[in-house]
Formats: structure tokens, sequence, C-alpha cells
């Protein structure tokens, strides 16, 4: 995890993103973070002064209100700051990012453009950020997310899948949670597999040795989070999805390699941060 002590979450008044703040304020807290709650004033050029100052008091109510929720939901103190910045929703979280230990955004919303924060914006973000970032998801008829289960993490073995380990170590640590590192390799290339002279067995043992051997250091920096090991021979997002059935959070890198060599929110990370039934953290790169 970055080592800046705040979390952002972007706000567009729909259901979702009170859902992202109530979560936000709940992952600071259990930090002692502080929480920056931020909605982006996006209004069509050549208004009116009068006008821009509906926008301006439109978002000021906002932060009003989603300051409330966060101290609301969580037992005792916590440090917010509220900002309603101008621009477009993606470039001012961009932005944030820069500063931030994460980003928080909200599944789905409706806000003033009828798209919510989800889409093009999430995408852009999730692809492009500084810092990590979580898109909360549940599994409820209201969208809730779950408070309890494993944090999942997809493991390639790639160096640049470190960063989502360590943030899934830290978060399972944070939340008193056991640990589901997932390697899936039937995306191994014939390349890879035409390297190997024995069969499958072998194929799937070497699989395996690589996931211990990604795992190692971080087992030994958190020994107090418990890790169950699950190499698979099926598609990334088939097993991830049916593990967000359980956990309480699924942490993937933005791109990888080997089982997870679409990583680069086409495949695998999109396909999670529109149906996964938890939150999904996605990371950049190294956060450490």
């Amino acid at each position: 995890m970055s080592s800046n002590s705040t979390i952002v979450v972007g706000i567009d008044g729909s259901d979702a993103s009170d859902l992202a703040v109530v979560w936000a304020a709940h992952t600071a807290f259990g930090r002692d973070f502080s929480l920056r709650i931020v909605t982006a004033i996006d209004a069509p050029p050549h208004l009116d002064a009068s006008q821009n100052a509906d926008f301006e008091a439109v978002a000021r109510s906002r932060l009003v209100a989603a300051e409330t929720l966060a101290r609301e939901s969580i037992d005792g103190p916590q440090t917010i700051e509220t900002d309603a910045r101008t621009g477009k929703v993606v470039d001012v979280l961009l932005s944030e990012s820069e500063n931030s230990a994460m980003v928080v955004l909200g599944a789905s919303g409706l806000g003033e453009s009828g798209a919510g924060l989800l889409g093009s914006s999430s995408i852009g973000l999730t692809a492009h950020a500084s810092s990590p970032v979580a898109v909360v998801r549940g599994r409820s008829i209201d969208g809730r997310p779950p408070v309890l289960g494993p944090v999942v993490v997809g493991v390639d073995g790639s160096a640049v899948n470190q960063g989502a380990l360590a943030a899934a170590f830290d978060e399972a640590s944070h939340r008193g949670a056991s640990l589901i590192a997932v390697h899936v390799w039937s995306d191994v290339s014939l390349g890879q597999i035409a390297a190997v002279p024995l069969g499958w067995d072998d194929v799937a043992a070497s699989e395996e040795a690589l996931l211990a051997e990604s795992l190692a250091g971080w087992q030994e920096k958190y020994p107090d989070v418990e890790v169950r090991r699950v190499v698979a021979q099926d598609r990334p997002v088939r097993v991830l999805s049916e593990l967000s059935e359980q956990a309480s959070l699924i942490v993937v890198g933005s791109r990888g390699r080997g089982g997870f060599s679409g990583m680069l929110l086409g495949s695998t990370s999109y396909a999670l941060i529109h149906t996964a039934d938890c939150p999904v953290l996605v990371v950049r790169g190294s956060t450490v």
C-alpha cells in the first residue's frame, strides 16, 4: 500500500457512491487514515454565473450529506476533508490519486450525467491512477459490500504483480482476514508448454512452485495472515468470480502475464469491476 495516509472517495450523489463512502470510511478508520470526499463539478461550458452557482450548490450539498454519512458509519472520531473540484471526474480523481493511499468509487451510479462514476471514468481511473483503486460492489439485493470473508488476490508471478500482493497482504492484516492466493495457469502459452518436456502434472507442479515463490517473502512479513493457495487450470475471471461469492475483497493487478495476461482492464480486471460479488481493488505496478 502507498505510504500516503489518505483515502479518497469520489461521489456523484448516487446510492452506489453512498455505499462507497461507508466502505471508504470504515477502511480509513481501520488504518487511522484520513478520509477525503471529493466530487467533480463538470458543468457545461458557457453557463452564466447563476447557473454555475447552482452546480456548486449541488456539489456542496452532496459533500455535506456524504460527510454526515461517513461520520455516522464509524464508531469514533476521524479526520474527514471534503472538496468540490472543477473538471471531469476521471481527471479530478487521477489528480487525487497522486497523493492518496487509495481511491474509492461506487460500482454504479446516476449522478447528473446519468452514467455515474463507473464506465469510462472508472476504466480510465483503474488503468492510469497512481494509487490503487477500489470499486465497491456487493452481493446483497441493495448492493451493500460484505464485511466478512477472506481477501482474494490474483497471482501471476510477474514483478508488477508484487504491488497487488503487497496490497492484498496489507488489507488482510488490517481486516483480520485470511488470504486466498490464486494462480491460474490455463493461459500458459504454447511456447511455454513446448519448453516443458514432461506432462501436464509437471506443468501444474511448476505453477504451484511459482505461486509458492511469489508468496514466500510476504508470508514472512505478515505472519499474522493465514494463507490458502489455489492453483487452478481454468480461466482467471471464472475462478476469481466464484471466489468473490465468499470474499470481502478481491485484489488484482491492472496488468500481468501468464494466467493473467489480459490484465490491462480488457479482460479479467475489467470483468471483475463490473461483475464481482464483493469490492475489487485494482493495483497498478508496485505500491511498495
